[in-house]
């Protein structure tokens, strides 16, 4: 079956193909069969290419948009049948194209090991890292629609972001999602194992359910403590260079002496890059327990920036420092330039922790039948002397009849801005902020700007944030167009800066500090 309209795909496909030689995704040479690849990936047997441009040279395409073109070659794959006509059968189109226009995963690794064996990991992460935009797996083009800013505290700069990069489900998705069959042998069991590479994805209806395709994912094969582990890059990054580290087995995480040496054997192949795991327990840990994963990358987080509170040696480390950290969680700050005695201090602090209560702060180490409620969430760079720095942040999941979800988690008065989890990545700063607050914070604008208080409680977008809205009101009565969008988010990021210090353990009250020493103490 032909494509309707031909001059569309043809220009997408054609542009698209010299955007991938002048990337150096493919050579030169590969233009003509990379045209007629993209054709098959569509389903489709034409259009012809031009013949002055299948005899030409490539040329860089000027203000080419990869995601249009894309689009456009998605819109006629869904003509000849090739896929579904909704947005991840476009999206599984795109990413079958820009597998095949690409290096094999071989060539990839190779590369990488190459600038690694010749001293130059940053030029291996550099490499790596462009490739990865360039064929369309790093989504910039929907990283870019997130909001962003910063907010000053008294934790220092508070990163905010509303992320609106990871798409929106297709209502026909979710219809078909109620028919779907279950399968328990599911393939890949999870978004983050190795087998996921070129993994040509399914819709939602398809056995199994819904899985994204993944033809165009390379995976560094990389070696922590002995174990395989895999190095790719977030689709859709909170951070520079936001890369994620998964174990080869799908397997349970957990936060031990084991995980301590992944993350430092990670530093010492790119000291460049921190590393970092969420903690390994239910409420305090990240969204996926289930796989054995670290994330990592090239980013200097606002805790890596706060002060020191207290100093603080251990008897048996003499050559680790120890701090406490000016951090609305309990942050405690390592460092040695010897790997064996931070690794064994580290190893310590945790063990301690993880049997530790302290009942007039509300920590409690384990059940009566032994479950667990403490553990870290664990982070590790290298200064630019060489030195081995970790951050540990003490963590305790327990809950109460006040506090369901966690008395660590973000408390009710805060869920009209953020409920979730506090993971690895906001324990240390940033925020990530659900989509649903454009269009809440958009209304609540506009309620303050008409000095229309009353209807914040009856309006659906605005009534979970009515309370806040009124305080904001009267805390900034000179509130106008001009300043609305800064004053509503500078709010926002003081209720963020609140989240946090709700997921601290210790508190910065007296009662807090007396149990920051007391556990100081007994290290």
């Amino acid at each position: 079956m032909a494509v309707a309209d031909e001059s569309g795909p043809r220009t997408a496909i054609q542009t698209l193909v010299d955007y991938c030689a002048a990337r150096e995704l493919i050579s030169e040479e590969d233009r003509i069969w990379a045209y007629n690849t993209v054709l098959d990936c569509a389903g489709a047997k034409s259009p012809a290419p031009e013949e002055t441009w299948a005899l030409g040279k490539a040329k860089a395409p000027a203000g080419f948009d990869l995601e249009t073109a894309l689009l456009t070659i998605g819109g006629a794959a869904v003509e000849t049948g090739a896929e579904e006509d909704t947005a991840s059968g476009r999206d599984r189109i795109a990413m079958r194209v820009m597998g095949a226009l690409m290096p094999k995963p071989s060539e990839v690794a190779a590369r990488f090991r190459a600038a690694i064996a010749a001293g130059e990991p940053r030029r291996a992460t550099d490499e790596f890292y462009a490739m990865c935009c360039d064929a369309g797996y790093v989504r910039r083009a929907a990283i870019a629609r997130n909001v962003k800013w910063t907010t000053p505290t008294t934790w220092g700069n508070l990163e905010i972001t509303i992320n609106l990069s990871k798409p929106e489900k297709d209502p026909r998705e979710i219809a078909a999602a109620g028919s779907a069959k279950s399968d328990a042998k599911k393939y890949p069991a999870c978004q983050l194992c190795i087998e996921n590479e070129g993994y040509p994805g399914r819709g939602v209806a398809a056995f199994g359910g819904a899985h994204p395709a993944r033809q165009n994912l390379r995976i560094i094969p990389i070696e922590l403590a002995g174990e395989r582990w895999g190095l790719q890059y977030s689709p859709y990054a909170y951070f520079n260079e936001h890369c994620i580290v998964m174990n080869a087995h799908h397997r349970p995480m957990h936060i031990d002496r084991n995980a301590l040496e992944h993350l430092l054997d990670f530093v010492d192949l790119l000291p460049h890059y921190f590393i970092g795991s969420n903690a390994d327990l239910p409420i305090v840990g990240g969204s996926i327990l289930s796989h054995d994963r670290y994330q990592g990358g090239d980013h200097v987080f606002p805790m890596m920036r706060a002060e020191s509170d207290q100093a603080f040696s251990m008897l048996r480390y003499p050559n680790v420092r120890g701090e406490v950290l000016r951090w609305p969680l309990s942050v405690l700050r390592l460092r040695s330039g010897d790997r064996g005695e931070i690794l064994n201090a580290c190893v310590h602090v945790i063990d301690t922790w993880r049997c530790w209560s302290d009942e007039s702060v509300g920590v409690r180490a384990s059940e009566a039948d032994g479950t667990p409620h403490n553990t870290v969430t664990p982070v590790v760079r290298r200064t630019n002397s060489g030195d081995y720095e970790a951050y540990l942040t003490l963590r305790c999941n327990v809950t109460s009849e006040q506090n369901p979800l966690g008395d660590f988690h973000p408390h009710a008065q805060w869920h009209h801005i953020k409920r979730e989890n506090i993971g690895l990545i906001e324990a240390m700063g940033p925020a990530v902020l659900p989509a649903r607050l454009v269009r809440e914070l958009e209304a609540v604008k506009d309620h303050l700007l008409a000095g229309d208080l009353t209807g914040l409680d009856t309006d659906e977008l605005t009534a979970s944030h009515a309370e806040w809205a009124r305080q904001i009101a009267a805390s900034h009565p000179e509130i106008d167009t001009l300043s609305a969008d800064e004053i509503i988010r500078e709010g926002v990021g003081l209720v963020f800066g609140h989240v946090l210090e709700d997921a601290g353990v210790f508190k910065w009250d007296e009662m807090g500090r007396a149990a920051q020493r007391r556990f100081i103490e007994a290290l």
